[in-house]
């Protein structure tokens, strides 16, 4: 559906992780009335109905992803199993009726506990500045595979990662600049480089607002049963800790990363 200029800076001011469904409503409601071009208008409209009703749109928990089950062409590592299992987890937590009594007055999107999951380092979903974010990775690995000095890998790296020891004829992965995202995997043609280990990167405690933080990542790739403990352990942390709404990053301290590298990154 068309948008006039005018209401496409108007959504823009709408808080970032309200705006997709803002604008989808818009959108819906401005096609049930039978209008092809959304003005700004039907986004004031649209806008002050939304806000108005939030508390029932509310369930105690945001789940994201960056394009959904198999739309990213990056990929590193997919996830949609483990996203199935976290979402079982999250309703049967409930994290709205605790919410709800814990929090005075009305309920709001910001108080709502956030996971996210990226398909690849891209990080399209922002994990940096959620409660938890995971984000697909791969390993890579140099095999005794003969390379063919192609520089295949070397071209496909956008971090400058990956070089070729000419002398040695073999590729070389600078870890301290990887992110870990399998591209010179894909790329390379011979096997020289393979995945030595295939999970996810786990970042915790991230959040915006007035004193914005950035998420912490743990130092270790994780399996799909690790990343599922490690939503469980925070969600108990979060029943535990958290009093009048306060999010996640608030009450996750420097003891409790440190507890959970200790267990998961052995």
């Amino acid at each position: 559906m068309k948008w006039t200029e005018e209401a496409e800076e108007a959504v823009k001011k709408v808080p970032f992780f309200v705006r997709k469904r803002v604008r989808e409503r818009v959108e819906k409601e401005a096609s049930e009335a039978g209008k092809s071009i959304v003005a700004i208008m039907e986004v004031k409209a649209t806008q002050q109905r939304y806000l108005s009703g939030m508390a029932s749109e509310i369930k105690g928990y945001q789940l994201d992803t960056c394009f959904g089950s198999g739309g990213c062409p990056n990929r590193a590592r997919g996830g949609d199993d483990l996203l199935k299992r976290i979402e079982v987890l999250l309703k049967e937590e409930d994290l709205h009726s605790f919410l709800k009594n814990n929090v005075k007055g009305d309920l709001k999107f910001h108080h709502e506990f956030r996971i996210t999951f990226s398909d690849c380092p891209n990080a399209c979903s922002q994990p940096q500045i959620k409660d938890i974010g995971i984000i697909g990775a791969v390993l890579p690995a140099i095999t005794v595979e003969k390379c063919s000095l192609c520089e295949e890998c070397v071209g496909s790296c956008a971090e400058g990662a990956v070089s070729i020891d000419k002398e040695k004829e073999v590729p070389v992965i600078n870890f301290d600049l990887c992110l870990k995202c399998g591209r010179c995997i894909k790329a390379c043609p011979t096997g020289t480089i393979a995945s030595a280990r295939n999970g996810f990167r786990v970042l915790l405690g991230g959040k915006l607002g007035r004193h914005p933080r950035l998420a912490r990542e743990l130092g270790c790739i994780l399996s799909s049963a690790e990343v599922y403990e490690i939503v469980k352990s925070c969600i108990n942390l979060y029943r535990k800790k958290s009093t009048g709404g306060k999010r996640f990053a608030e009450i996750f301290n420097e003891e409790d990363f440190n507890g959970m590298e200790r267990r998961f990154c052995k």
